[in-house]
């Protein structure tokens, strides 16, 4: 469990599930993604995400804020999948992501799971992150921004969940080193 100054980041509990269902099954929220998810959908994220926090010792984590308890979204790191791994052997192994409820878009909040999910992965060695989002995702990537990631445009490639010609195909990749690590 990692905490900020208005963010407890921890692991998924059965009563976010329906909270989360909700923040997944929203089209706004998820403009950017291939679907918005179903309820059972959303389930199999949690599960996968429980699964690999237990074998790989994190993954994305349900946001709560400090105070009211509210689940506003999940905010963590991920083990890129192997196949993304090969098809780009030069990307470091571990991305960022967030997804919040829109009503806590503009707050900061994103920013500031991020960072302190960005200081867990310097403590316990990576030497680099990654966070990659459709090119026309603007908000996401001011948040990459103002966490210190750099656009590497060398790592852009075309999304395969998206067909051939599709407005989401393109994503934009930024990286962030670990500052400790020179």
């Amino acid at each position: 469990m990692l905490t900020t100054c208005r963010l407890i980041l921890r692991p998924w509990e059965d009563k976010d599930r329906s909270r989360m269902a909700t923040i997944y099954g929203d089209p706004y929220v998820r403009r950017f993604y291939p679907k918005v998810l179903t309820a059972e959908e959303a389930n199999v994220e949690i599960e996968v995400a429980i699964e690999r926090a237990r074998t790989n010792g994190f993954d994305f984590q349900a946001a709560e804020l400090k105070g009211s308890g509210e689940l506003i979204g999940m905010i963590g790191l991920g083990l890129l999948p192997q196949a993304r791994q090969a098809a780009n052997p030069g990307q470091p192994r571990v991305e960022i992501g967030w997804v919040l409820a829109k009503e806590h878009w503009g707050k900061g909040l994103a920013s500031e799971g991020a960072r302190a999910w960005l200081d867990y992965a310097w403590s316990i060695g990576l030497p680099e992150v990654s966070a990659f989002t459709a090119k026309e995702n603007e908000p996401s990537q001011k948040v990459m921004q103002r966490i210190g990631m750099i656009y590497d445009p060398v790592s852009d490639y075309e999304n395969p969940q998206f067909g051939e010609g599709h407005w989401l195909r393109s994503h934009v990749v930024y990286r962030k080193r670990n500052p400790m690590r020179r």
